[in-house]
């Protein structure tokens, strides 16, 4: 008569089935993950149902969404964390550039620090900013998602930022940061969606340069006379 297994050569045993779970579970999740970009990109953040994201990712039961992500503000923000991470791993290495290089910076290179990391979502099948113009038009602003969309580089560039141009009042300059960061999605989404219906007017590099130009002369403009922000 055969004795029994030992307990760790059962647990053995048993583990690839539950690696196999855990396998399906994480590509659920990114199933999940596409349709909610692409279907909240395209009728909005509010107006999509769990349960049409959830059908979109091929998933039969209906509570799937809310089975990986909870609700609709967790699958949000888990959006945010995966594409936001895209963008993060290639700023942290040009914010690092910026403040261990040998030269000052300029107001253009902390802008470029945020837009060109940021246009590598253009990209067939990549919703995200479209997504996430979407989402800032919804809740009014970008306040509140920078920590969870862009990491700690961000932080660091409009630190850098205030010492580049300390003659711009606090209050004014917060301001404009949030109008730079805003800027940069609605305009980079936009050219996006144009580029999926016919042949951009200019190429993106252009775009991205001009776009870069035009946002730092906004951020060392002049104050305006007057401006109640100035005495803060």
């Amino acid at each position: 008569m055969s004795r029994p297994a030992p307990a760790a050569a059962r647990s053995a045993e048993r583990r690839p089935t539950s690696d196999r779970g855990n396998v399906r579970g994480a590509a659920t999740r990114q199933l999940i993950l596409a349709a909610a970009e692409r279907l909240f990109a395209e009728h909005g953040i509010s107006a999509v149902p769990l349960r049409d994201i959830g059908i979109e990712a091929g998933q039969r039961n209906h509570a799937a969404v809310q089975y990986h992500f909870g609700d609709r503000e967790e699958l949000v923000k888990a959006i945010m964390e995966a594409r936001g991470a895209e963008s993060e791993a290639v700023r942290t290495d040009i914010v690092a550039g910026l403040m261990i290089g040998g030269e000052v910076p300029r107001v253009a290179d902390v802008v470029a620090a945020f837009v060109q990391p940021l246009a590598i979502h253009i990209q067939p099948e990549n919703h995200y900013l479209a997504f996430l113009s979407m989402l800032i038009t919804e809740q009014g602003g970008y306040e509140g998602l920078e920590g969870v969309h862009t990491g700690g580089s961000v932080i660091s560039l409009r630190a850098l930022l205030a010492r580049l141009v300390p003659d711009v009042p606090v209050a004014v300059l917060d301001e404009r940061w949030w109008v730079t960061l805003t800027s940069s999605v609605h305009t980079l989404a936009r050219y996006q969606a144009a580029q999926a219906r016919r042949a951009p007017s200019i190429p993106l590099d252009v775009l991205i340069t001009d776009l870069i130009a035009y946002l730092s002369a906004g951020l060392v403009a002049p104050v305006v006379a007057g401006d109640p922000r100035a005495a803060l």
